[in-house]
């Protein structure tokens, strides 16, 4: 129970703060040596469903407004959605095989961290309504790295509105909303699998993951659109680039 507490916690704060949430679930099993139940594809489907009903919530009025009257922009989260949905679909089973080890997790926080301070120095100013085709595409293009434990599909996405000149409250906004179907969709996935597997698990210990990560994951959502108002993603940056030097002595300790 408390491993499925944590792990919730952890999925809810990190889901949206661009430090990469699949990065820090396979971490703490690592760095802890935990195993059993909440190792499984339903568990992480119920610490899913948990951050999916926080961002429901947080942008119901956002979800409102596109579908009665921003069309076009619902479009673009559309589009922005396929590069992201496809990728997943292909080659989610080659991820969870093959790009799990802390080592290129490590590589990643650092690289795609250069890339969030990179991101900030260039100038910004368009808003969401101002967002084209082209700039949906390249985000949606810039999402689908995310399936690579490390880069942080907020991270990426948000730099990626930042190269194209929006504004940070807009290009989070964004972000935020095209993460929603993609967020279902890997739930959908992981749920096929999960029904495939034909597993059979304790109700009790997946309550307690996904109602720990709507929590965390609704205060950090609120937290994070107020900061990035005011503030650049540097401090988050740093926090990853902390993360891969305690990786890289993890790996160095045990040989």
């Amino acid at each position: 129970m408390f491993q499925a507490l944590i792990l919730g916690l952890v999925q809810g704060l990190t889901e949206f703060l661009p430090v990469s949430s699949t990065a820090h679930l396979i971490l703490f099993p690592w760095f802890f040596n935990w195993s059993g139940e909440v190792d499984t594809l339903t568990f992480d489907i119920a610490l899913h469903g948990g951050t999916l009903l926080a961002l429901l919530i947080c942008f119901r009025r956002d979800w409102m407004d596109l579908i009665l009257r921003k069309q076009k922009l619902l479009g673009l989260i559309i589009l922005a959605s396929v590069p992201a949905g496809i990728v997943g679909f292909l080659l989610n089973d080659f991820a969870e095989q093959h790009l799990r080890s802390p080592l290129l997790i490590s590589i990643m926080l650092i690289v795609f961290g250069l890339l969030m301070l990179v991101s900030e120095k260039v100038f910004r100013y368009r808003d969401m309504d101002k967002i084209t085709w082209a700039d949906a595409v390249t985000i949606g293009v810039a999402q689908a790295f995310a399936i690579i434990p490390g880069v942080s599909r907020s991270g990426i996405t948000i730099s990626a509105g930042l190269f194209k000149g929006l504004e940070r409250e807009a290009a989070a906004r964004f972000s935020f909303l095209l993460s929603t179907p993609i967020i279902a969709g890997a739930g959908v996935l992981h749920l096929k699998d999960a029904f495939l597997h034909h597993e059979t698990h304790n109700l009790q210990l997946f309550g307690v993951g996904f109602v720990s990560s709507f929590i965390t994951g609704y205060i950090a959502l609120r937290f994070l659109m107020k900061f990035l108002k005011k503030h650049p993603l540097n401090l988050f940056v740093y926090y990853r680039f902390g993360l891969a030097a305690v990786i890289i002595a993890g790996i160095w300790l045990r040989g």
